[in-house]
């Protein structure tokens, strides 16, 4: 990806690599689209393994007598995030090897002159794109959580409940991509379906905000008393 900027175009066709402009005949008189595209390729490959090295290593932890109650928050929240990115970053692959059939091997999956979809591809893309988000931002909220309660020395308030909203938040998350191409011509009622679930989401994120809070007030209470 490093080596796509060393060329005379470089990329050019933005992060989301979005065809037709990732397709088109300036996009083949330039490696660089090319090369992020495997580079991609190859972060999706190596992220998937990582995953993988991951869960096994979660699923031997729990037979050493580690359960829902006694694991770390830190550790769900990393076992939670590398199950999103099984599930999602084959899609992204997928997606992408599109891409390359139709630049390499004159295919039109994504060309609409040629009965093919562009919007496919924006569907591929933000179903891994938006999960992405929370795969970046769980493992922060296991981090969060670990240090308030080590600072303060006192047991997480509501250590499942935590799990449990992270579990949701990653399950929510990869049902509601399409709030990213509300521009794209989606029926009235798709639209609504996509913005309610956003604002559904919103509550085990706020559960969390509250765990954490009461984690605090406990301190102070225990100090009053």
């Amino acid at each position: 990806m490093i080596m796509s900027m060393n060329n005379e175009f470089a990329t050019g066709v933005g992060w989301t690599l979005y065809p037709p402009l990732s397709t088109t005949l300036m996009s083949l008189s330039s490696l660089g689209i090319v090369l992020v595209i495997y580079g991609l390729l190859l972060l999706g490959i190596s992220s998937s393994l990582t995953s993988f090295n991951f869960i096994v290593t979660f699923i031997y932890m729990k037979s050493y007598n580690m359960t829902l109650s006694t694991m770390s928050v830190y550790v769900w929240s990393i076992n939670i995030t590398t199950s999103m990115l099984l599930l999602v970053l084959p899609v992204l692959t997928g997606a992408l090897a599109m891409l390359i059939s139709d630049i390499h091997f004159n295919t039109s999956i994504f060309n609409s002159l040629f009965g093919g979809d562009p919007i496919f591809y924006q569907h591929l893309f933000w179903f891994f794109g938006h999960p992405e988000v929370y795969i970046l931002i769980i493992p922060s909220f296991g981090l969060i959580s670990m240090c308030i309660s080590g600072l303060i020395q006192v047991i997480l308030f509501g250590n499942i409940s935590m799990i449990l909203a992270m579990s949701c938040i990653s399950f929510i998350g990869n049902i509601v991509w399409a709030h990213h191409m509300f521009t794209v011509g989606i029926i009235n009622d798709t639209r609504s379906y996509f913005m309610s679930v956003t604002m559904i989401i919103s509550i085990p994120t706020g559960s969390k905000i509250f765990n954490w809070l009461c984690t605090y007030l406990s301190i102070n209470a225990s100090l009053l008393l």
